[in-house]
């Protein structure tokens, strides 16, 4: 559960650069964004493949 809130945190902390994107149009928040969510993807990523592997350990 640990890595579910650690995603979240990740999430909630983009939401002041999504604001400045969308709502006021400022650029270089959507640099941040956009590194934010590769960060997102990497870090989902790591947790797929751990309940995978922890699916996988369950079932041998």
């Amino acid at each position: 559960m640990k890595k579910l809130e650690e995603l979240k945190a990740l999430i909630a902390s983009l939401e002041p650069d999504f604001d400045k994107f969308y709502n006021k149009g400022n650029s270089a928040a959507g640099t941040r964004v956009r590194k934010g969510m590769q960060d997102v993807k990497n870090a989902a990523q790591a947790i797929r493949a751990e309940v995978q592997d922890l699916k996988n350990k369950e079932t041998k």
